[in-house]
């Protein structure tokens, strides 16, 4: 046997797990404690904000996610493939991401622990309406982000005979490193045939309609929409609030046309984050994009300033690819072990390609077993996404596990809401897509595609400016 250095006692044909001791974040991959990664214990004297993984919310969010003491333990775990420098340009372990920069916090943040994503169809048709809306989710995003309430008197300090301008759901509440990203689709530039707000020619030519996969089974109130809202954190009460209050502030400009939450991030996008796992109970973003790759991200997620002077607005921006898929839970549950490792093309344990070596090993699609066949199946999910098989093509991935209750049939309707940051669709989502769909037994057997949009993500906001400014300029 060629190429597998974990030989399973079991079944030689597979490599083995790495053992728990092995696996970043300590035995069997229990993260330390905070105090013990800091050094520092709940009474250093540190500030209230920079003391919220000791709040009741602060230590759940550790218990779901590892948490941020885990992050030394993280970064040692990975020195044996790559050099770590997150815990220098990234605070993976601060309360509160920046809002104003030069690109959209939520893309290259280190993935938080829950989502709320909403969609939403702009029902006024007025020019200077649709700005001021911007103007105003602006403010009330850089103020929840920093864990603000919105408006001048938030939830409880207003008119007492009027509505308070905040929710108040969140009060008392972290910011739980929320990050609020925004983006266009193709209906707020032309909707049946008219040009909308006067940006005749602003559409770019990367946002097009997506195509229909095959095995597609598109809802159309889970499909589309002229505005989407991502909202990322690690307390799943500051997600919602976020959106909630962007639909208060919204009401008679613009209405949810679709929502989704989720849990358990299944793509890490820092290397200083272990990789998650998904429904199937596999890790998931193993090859994603980081934050640390800067080269990478340039070439594959942030768009440059391209030879339409109309699309410049777009420049440091990127395309959001939003995909409902819902996974067939029960069936994948009969399915042996065997087959699922064949399918996915990796161990379930280590998530070590077939071929073998550790998680982040490059799989060798080459390598045979004693029958001649390839170690890793030719309509393997791995061998088929591989960039490799797609002319080197990456993009920068921050799905979601979702469980949305029964399909009505005794079946859960769960699966993985698929997020992806990408510098053209056209090139570098869509052919692999349809790889997928056409060849990927995975995808054929056990996935059904439910929801879909693309959007354009303008670049960052600068502090004195709006969301997506440069599109109205």
């Amino acid at each position: 046997m060629s190429g597998c250095p974990f030989g399973h006692t079991g079944d030689p044909e597979r490599p083995g797990d790495l053992n728990a001791a092995t696996r970043p974040g300590g035995v069997a991959g229990v993260a330390p404690s905070a105090e013990a990664a800091t050094g520092k214990t709940p009474d250093d004297g540190a500030p209230a904000q920079a003391r919220s993984a000791l709040s009741r919310r602060g230590l759940l969010s550790l218990a779901g996610v590892g948490g941020a003491g885990a992050v030394a333990g993280l970064a040692a775990g990975f020195l044996g493939h790559d050099a770590v420098t997150a815990s220098a340009a990234v605070p993976v372990d601060a309360p509160v991401v920046p809002f104003f920069g030069d690109h959209q916090a939520g893309i290259t943040t280190p993935a938080q622990d829950r989502l709320h994503m909403a969609a939403f169809d702009v029902t006024t048709e007025d020019r200077k309406e649709l700005v001021k809306l911007l103007k105003d989710w602006t403010a009330a995003a850089e103020a929840m982000t920093a864990g603000r309430a919105t408006g001048e008197t938030g939830a409880v300090d207003g008119p007492y005979d009027a509505p308070p301008e905040d929710t108040g759901e969140a009060l008392d509440l972290e910011a739980a490193k929320l990050t609020l990203t925004f983006g266009f689709g193709a209906g707020l530039f032309e909707k049946d045939g008219k040009v909308r707000f006067g940006l005749d020619g602003k559409r770019p030519e990367a946002l097009i309609d997506l195509p229909h996969f095959p095995g597609d089974d598109l809802q159309p109130a889970r499909t589309g929409g002229d505005l989407v809202v991502q909202a990322c954190a690690d307390d799943p009460q500051v997600a919602v609030h976020a959106i909630r209050n962007l639909a208060r502030i919204g009401f008679g400009k613009v209405r949810v046309r679709w929502s989704q939450l989720g849990f358990g991030r299944t793509s890490s996008t820092s290397r200083a984050q272990v990789t998650a796992r998904n429904l199937f109970g596999f890790k998931d973003g193993t090859n994603n994009l980081k934050v640390e790759d800067s080269s990478l991200l340039d070439e594959h997620v942030w768009v440059q300033s391209g030879n339409r002077a109309q699309e410049n607005w777009m420049a440091g921006g990127s395309y959001l690819v939003a995909r409902r898929i819902q996974m067939h839970i029960e069936i994948w549950d009969r399915t042996s072990l065997r087959d699922q490792e064949g399918l996915i093309g990796r161990t379930k344990g280590a998530g070590a390609p077939l071929s073998g070596g550790d998680e982040f090993t490059a799989p060798d699609f080459t390598t045979t077993g004693r029958n001649g066949d390839p170690l890793i199946p030719m309509d393997s999910h791995v061998r088929i996404a591989h960039p490799d098989q797609n002319g080197g093509v990456r993009m920068l991935r921050r799905g979601y596990n979702f469980t949305d209750g029964s399909d009505g049939l005794g079946h859960l309707d769960a699966g993985l809401f698929f997020i992806a940051f990408v510098k053209d669709p056209r090139t570098h989502y869509v052919p692999m897509q349809l790889a997928l769909a056409k060849n990927d037994a995975l995808s054929i057997e056990y996935l059904k595609h439910t929801g879909s949009g693309l959007f354009a993500v303008p670049p960052g906001v600068k502090k004195g400016g709006f969301i997506g400014e440069g599109l109205f300029a």
